[in-house]
């Protein structure tokens, strides 16, 4: 499975964004989706997921309330909405497909190349 993400971008605080994470290969569907991110300095952090067969996801605290996170296996794509963004949700934001038992660990299979999102203040 091959990754793209795509989104990114530059918004002041309060405003909005919409990642994408587009999938190669037919076994997306069959695989537990997830975004992490890097924010400068800091070490890669989850921030939500959706195993396969589902179509809950799972958020990090940070986030809870303000993004959300869907797929769409019909066309190996799966989205983030991020509403209400603030400056501490600066960062590189990687799509990861396979993942394990625990959808927040990073031991995700394959990764995409990461889309910058930057929130002024």
């Amino acid at each position: 499975v091959q990754l793209q993400a795509s989104g990114g971008g530059l918004v002041q605080s309060r405003g909005s964004l919409r990642l994408s994470c587009a999938a190669s290969g037919r076994a997306f569907r069959n695989y537990s989706v997830a975004w992490f991110r890097r924010a400068p300095g800091k070490v890669r952090e989850f921030v939500a997921a959706i195993r396969w067969g589902t179509a809950n996801a799972l958020y990090s605290d940070s986030v809870k309330g303000r993004f959300t996170m869907s797929r769409d296996n019909g066309k190996n794509m799966a989205y983030l909405q991020m509403n209400s963004l603030r400056p501490d949700d600066t960062g590189v934001y990687y799509c990861a497909a396979q993942g394990g038992a625990r959808l927040e660990e990073d031991n995700y299979g394959y990764w995409g190349q990461g889309t910058q999102v930057t929130v002024s203040s």
